[in-house]
């Protein structure tokens, strides 16, 4: 059996790579799978603590979190595909004219 620090380790890792990756990035793309590495982080960390402490409640909200990324990354690729028809690039630093 693989121990609980295991788990974590492996989920701090992720979630770093995640956090890097999206500081150091321009592209909107990279950014959005960067968010996506860090969501994952956190789902492997509530579902092994779940599977450690016998409550099934950090899987449930592991769920949630899929399915609230999933719409997440639609709506940022949505925006991302309207975006690109108008500046023909994915880099973040040309669309700054979409702050409110």
């Amino acid at each position: 059996m693989v121990p609980l620090n295991a788990y974590l380790i492996l989920a701090a890792t992720i979630f770093a790579i995640g956090l890097i990756g999206f500081m150091t990035r321009r592209s909107i793309i990279m950014m959005l799978l960067c968010v996506e590495l860090m969501l994952n982080a956190v789902n492997i960390t509530l579902i092994s603590l779940s599977h450690y402490m016998q409550d099934f409640m950090g899987q449930v909200i592991a769920l949630l979190i899929i399915a609230n990324a999933g719409a997440g990354m639609a709506t940022g690729l949505a925006l991302l595909i309207n975006g690109y028809r108008l500046k023909k690039t994915v880099k973040i630093d040309l669309f700054k004219d979409m702050r409110g």
